[in-house]
C-alpha cells in the first residue's frame, strides 16, 4: 500500500495509508535480511547442499552463525534439514518452495548490488 500526504486548506500535513510498524517490506526484510540468511538461501538454489559446504560456500560466516541462521529459516518454513546419513550424522538443506519463491527478490538485490557497486 502506497502512503499519500494530503495537506487540506490550513496548510496541515496528514498521511493516508502509513506503513505501520512493520510494514510488508519490513516484514520481508527480516525474514531475508538477517545476517548471511539471504546468502543461504542464495547458496541453496541449485541443489541440496552438506553443511560443511555451505559453511565453506560463505567463507566469512562462522559455523555456530550458519546453524542459527540455518535454524531460522528452518522455523520459518524456507529451508528443509534432512538428516542422509546416521553414523557420522550428516545434513544436508535444501529450500522449500516458500524459499525458492525469495530466489528472484535477491537475484534481483544481487545485480543491484553489483552495478551499484554497493558496499565498496
Amino acid at each position: 500500500m502506497e502512503s499519500v500526504i494530503k495537506v487540506d486548506a490550513r496548510g496541515k500535513k496528514t498521511v493516508q495509508n502509513a506503513c505501520n510498524e512493520p510494514c510488508s517490506i519490513e516484514k520481508g526484510m527480516r525474514l531475508i535480511g538477517g545476517k548471511w540468511k539471504g546468502s543461504i538461501i542464495y547458496h541453496l538454489k541449485d541443489e541440496p547442499v552438506r553443511f560443511n559446504d555451505l559453511t565453506r560456500m560463505l567463507g566469512g560466516a562462522s559455523k555456530k552463525m550458519v546453524d542459527q541462521r540455518l535454524k531460522e529459516l528452518e522455523e520459518e518454513g524456507m529451508v528443509l534439514r534432512k538428516v542422509i546419513n546416521e553414523r557420522p550424522v550428516a545434513v544436508t538443506y535444501e529450500l522449500t518452495e516458500f524459499g525458492q519463491s525469495a530466489l528472484d527478490i535477491l537475484e534481483t538485490l544481487r545485480i543491484w548490488s553489483e552495478e551499484h557497486n554497493v558496499g565498496n
